[in-house]
């Protein structure tokens, strides 16, 4: 039995904020945008090289944009460590991977916090591996994946 969609303020976290996170967060606002339903859905880095203003990774743009999904042109990465509010207000965060589910409980607080990663969320295990210098084909594959387990995760709500 599905259940209503009890989340109002998703974060997705990777390593720098530059690909992986920002197709899941495209995806998502594309999906809560077209069910007309209110979600806000923000991104970030936690890694240690994450910096704030970097610019989103072409190849991610152009895999999203071949679904029909435009990321923002003027999007900037974003280093959550120096933006705990963003933590703090989120009710659901996804991660990439464990390490980044680590990394946050290393800088936050977030014992009341419900963290998973984006693979635990679609009833799976294992990581969405960086598809940094795999070209064009493996930002594909990992948008795939992405989507994959995010409407597995999505489809045990009822919308």
């Amino acid at each position: 039995m599905n259940t209503k969609f009890p989340y109002r303020y998703l974060l997705i976290v990777c390593s720098v904020n530059t690909a992986r996170s920002r197709m899941a967060e495209g995806f998502l606002k594309d999906f809560f945008s077209k069910i007309n339903l209110e979600v806000e859905v923000f991104s970030g880095g936690i890694a240690s090289n994450a910096r704030d203003g970097m610019l989103i990774s072409m190849d991610a743009k152009l895999a999203m944009e071949e679904m029909g999904i435009k990321l923002s042109e003027s999007a900037l990465s974003r280093d959550l460590k120096k933006y705990p509010k963003i933590i703090e207000d989120a009710d659901l965060i996804l991660t990439l991977t464990n390490k980044h589910k680590e990394e946050i409980n290393d800088f936050f607080n977030v014992d009341s916090k419900e963290i998973l990663t984006i693979k635990e969320f679609a009833g799976e295990s294992g990581d969405i591996e960086d598809p940094g210098m795999k070209e064009l084909e493996g930002f594909r594959k990992a948008r795939n994946e992405i989507i994959d387990c995010l409407m597995k995760g999505l489809n045990k709500y009822e919308f």
